[in-house]
């Protein structure tokens, strides 16, 4: 008798967990309206042109989902900053696909573990694969624009007794894809991003990010109107200037000075600059890698997607835990567990799946009546 052939083995493909995962965003999704900045559903589309007519950016929501809003975009810098690290270890066939444990992609954002938080991270990528994007932006040659959605495809892979979720999957758009991998096509941000709450706010981050990181003391201006037609925020733009001097006085963004400026025109300019502490570390970390002596660079070697000192749990192990632990996210355990091993390089277990249980079950001692 032919035995069965396992249905988990897309869970051995599983992206590593990387505490402080270095955050990259994608440079063209930064300035333009390609976001609702709102949390309640937003069905009207976002049309943008350009000043110059050149480019031009349409979102067009779904009846059902609404559309994909910038803290759904949380989940692409978290994808964009994983495929990057793929890529600096030299891995090859970066994927388009990634498989994933929600409470990882959580911690990365910076977002709670709870079973509510898994049911809004299922509801955003919903909103990121329904949304419909059409921009000539990066338009092949001879054609117009291109169409597509954030993700094509998701998945939440459900053990059918417990009900939890075994691991997820999503598909990332070929368009988003390839931005990832084009020379320039990632900015780096700080980690201080996820603690923003105001949609206004991450957006002007974004644009503060993209044209005053790298624009030296003057950083860069823009007008309000022109800041007003990029973000795509509905409401009009007497109460978006409104808020933006309000943004202004508090000055709380993550690296960035805001200050308004008054013009010989009517409407003020918008100046955006990065803190001088932080011109000072970025100039420090450039004269430091220009001080090193160049090393011959060495071929790329194939990674696996998983660290030997990190191994994917048995599907009978997290069967076990869930039945004789059904409080816990078994996850989450986990995370606690390889965190444990990696301080002591000496508690390296012979049988992995044995080591966790135990500890596993220490954690429901010291836990249950938490």
């Amino acid at each position: 008798m032919t035995p069965r052939r396992s249905t988990n083995q897309q869970f051995n493909l599983f992206v590593p967990y990387v505490s402080d995962l270095p955050l990259r965003d994608q440079r063209e999704t930064m300035e333009r309206p390609f976001f609702s900045l709102a949390k309640r559903r937003r069905l009207k589309p976002i049309e943008y042109v350009s000043p110059n007519g050149e480019v031009f950016v349409k979102v067009l929501p779904n009846q059902q989902f609404g559309m994909a809003t910038i803290w759904d975009a949380d989940i692409l810098i978290w994808a964009a900053s994983t495929v990057n690290t793929l890529r600096k270890q030299g891995k090859n066939d970066l994927p388009r696909t990634l498989h994933f444990q929600p409470y990882d992609l959580l911690k990365t954002i910076g977002r709670p573990t709870g079973g509510h938080q898994y049911h809004l991270l299922r509801e955003a990528l919903g909103r990121l694969q329904a949304t419909t994007i059409v921009t000539n932006i990066r338009a092949q040659k001879g054609k117009k624009h291109r169409q597509f959605s954030w993700i094509e495809s998701w998945a939440d892979h459900v053990d059918d007794e417990t009900q939890q979720s075994k691991g997820m999957t999503l598909t990332l758009s070929e368009w988003f894809y390839e931005g990832i991998l084009m020379d320039g096509g990632l900015l780096s941000i700080d980690s201080m991003y996820f603690t923003i709450t105001g949609g206004r706010e991450r957006w002007l981050y974004r644009v503060a990010r993209k044209h005053a990181g790298g624009a030296g003391e003057g950083g860069f201006a823009i007008s309000l109107p022109t800041l007003f037609e990029k973000s795509g925020a509905e409401g009009t733009y007497r109460r978006f200037k409104f808020e933006m001097q309000a943004i202004v006085r508090s000055n709380t963004l993550p690296s960035f000075d805001l200050s308004l400026e008054l013009t010989a025109g009517k409407e003020p300019l918008l100046r955006m600059c990065r803190r001088v502490a932080d011109r000072l570390e970025q100039k420090a970390m450039r004269s430091n890698r220009s001080s090193r002596p160049q090393k011959e660079p060495s071929p790329p070697q194939a990674l696996p997607l998983f660290p030997s000192a990190t191994p994917v749990l048995s599907d009978e192990t997290v069967a076990r835990v869930r039945r004789d632990f059904p409080r816990w996210d078994v996850y989450a355990i986990k995370a606690d567990f390889d965190s444990w091993l990696a301080r002591d390089s000496e508690r390296q277990p012979e049988d992995y799946q044995a080591a966790f249980y135990g500890f596993a079950r220490q954690w429901d001692a010291r836990n249950r009546y938490a």
